[in-house]
């Protein structure tokens, strides 16, 4: 099994996902995380159309950070639009061509000559094209040696387990659908990677940042949150405030318990983010919380005994 480290930045945030980031903030966040001693970055071409990638080649090495540990993304191309000086578009290409461009102009931007891990990026609509042509690209890739592990990230457990099932992937990005309000992986994805050994990144453990701050104007799997979901967010952090918990803690270090999951990762847009999520992954949280989580369903009961940090 790949060897990951347990907490990483996510940098879709970077690459101006909901609220655009300006450079100096991009810069900050990138030197925080280096004050942390954070090394594991996940970013993707599609973050920013390239932004989030171009950022991280940038400041990365202006941060000291020489040895990061970078996952990236392929089955997508930046096209221009045809309109002079305007925006390029993001289109799908899963032939071996597409792949390997993808990677390339990745590299390029990233200013690396490999990356530690090349995820098949959402290829929910492109299952034949992933058999045919993308997941043996992304293996000769790894023969190689241009990328040194290969899986999918995905933002929906069912097919990300079917495609575990079927082919030899070393590591899988699983968005969303492990947090105290989703436990949709832990029933189809997780059991299927504790078996195969592969390794599971948890990103989108705030729910697209209900987690982070339950208010009505939070996000919840990037749609303005429902009622009835704000009141369990809610209802989840007054009962973590009990125990003198950061809903934000209970959040990131949730998913870590489950012995098939290698890492989270967290989005970050600011130095005051990194800060606050590096120091609610090291928060101690007591046995009774998360006994208590178990009562009102955040937590899975048959598994609070079981899981380890």
């Amino acid at each position: 099994m790949i060897t990951l480290p347990r907490l990483g930045i996510g940098t879709a945030p970077l690459g101006g996902l909901f609220t655009e980031v300006g450079d100096l903030d991009a810069a900050a966040t990138v030197q925080a995380a280096a004050h942390a001693g954070l090394t594991f970055f996940d970013t993707a071409p599609r973050y920013g159309h390239g932004l989030a990638e171009t950022r991280l080649g940038r400041y990365l090495p202006a941060a000291g950070i020489t040895e990061p540990v970078i996952s990236t993304k392929t089955g997508w191309l930046l096209r221009p639009t045809g309109e002079p000086g305007g925006p390029t578009q993001v289109v799908p290409d899963w032939s071996e061509r597409g792949i390997r461009e993808s990677l390339e102009s990745s590299l390029e931007r990233l200013g690396r000559s490999r990356v530690d891990v090349l995820y098949l990026h959402d290829p929910d609509d492109f299952p034949d094209e992933v058999r045919r042509t993308a997941y043996p690209a992304v293996r000769r890739l790894r023969d190689e040696g241009l990328v040194g592990a290969i899986g999918f990230g995905m933002n929906h457990s069912g097919p990300l387990a079917a495609y575990v099932a079927e082919f030899e992937v070393d590591v899988v990005l699983i968005a969303g659908r492990l947090s105290l309000l989703d436990h949709d992986a832990l029933h189809t994805l997780l059991p299927v990677c504790h078996q195969t050994g592969t390794a599971v990144v948890v990103g989108g453990v705030f729910n697209t940042g209900l987690l982070a701050d339950p208010n009505p104007d939070a996000m919840f799997h990037y749609r303005p949150v429902p009622p009835d979901v704000l009141a369990r967010a809610q209802r989840c952090a007054a009962i973590c405030a009990e125990f003198g918990v950061p809903l934000a803690a209970a959040a990131i270090q949730f998913p870590l318990r489950h012995p098939a999951v290698s890492s989270v990762i967290v989005g970050c847009r600011s130095a005051d983010e990194v800060v606050r999520n590096v120091d609610a992954y090291h928060w101690e949280i007591p046995d009774q919380l998360w006994q208590r989580l178990a009562d009102e369903d955040f937590v899975p009961r048959d598994l609070v005994d079981s899981w380890r940090r």
